[in-house]
């Protein structure tokens, strides 16, 4: 697979990732980052929106799974108590978690997309094992590392938006 930082498509939030529109470019699973994609680093509770989401992905017949570098027990329990399967200590950028997530649900690459916040985690495994990379804008950039690492990804960014899809543009 080529190795790329730029993610295939960029949205504000994993909100806008409807069932109808994952299915119409063809996604039957949907790999999720945890951290700043679906919660913020500082609780395991979601947002209303979120949650409502979460559901609305749980009944429709495309498939989502946490993929997850984090060692932390509370992804397993925030997974646990949605009913969502989850991969943690999945090493993003390099394809352990993702490939194991491609074998558990017997998906290829082409059906299958991953949708995170960071590109030189979430977005450079997905281009590199094939899984079509969603940039989600982070929850909360709420300490000087997690903004530096954003300054750090701009460029990747404002490339990515004159080359690639915005989620109105998909």
């Amino acid at each position: 697979m080529r190795l790329s930082a730029l993610p295939v498509m960029i949205t504000d939030s994993i909100t806008d990732l409807t069932p109808a529109f994952l299915r119409g470019g063809g996604i039957e699973l949907l790999m999720l980052d945890f951290d700043n994609t679906i919660v913020p680093y500082t609780t395991n509770v979601a947002e209303e929106k979120i949650s409502a989401w979460l559901q609305e992905m749980l009944a429709s017949p495309v498939q989502i799974c946490v993929v997850s570098n984090s060692r932390n027990d509370r992804v397993k329990r925030f997974c646990q108590a949605y009913g969502i399967p989850c991969i943690t200590h999945a090493r993003k950028p390099f394809p352990k978690g993702i490939r194991e997530c491609l074998v558990r649900f017997g998906k290829s690459p082409e059906q299958c997309a991953l949708a995170g916040d960071q590109i030189f985690t979430d977005t450079l495994g997905a281009n590199g094992v094939g899984v079509r990379s969603i940039l989600v804008r982070a929850i909360d950039n709420h300490n000087i590392w997690l903004k530096l690492r954003h300054v750090a990804e701009l460029p990747f960014i404002f490339a990515a938006r004159k080359r690639r899809l915005t989620y109105e543009e998909y």
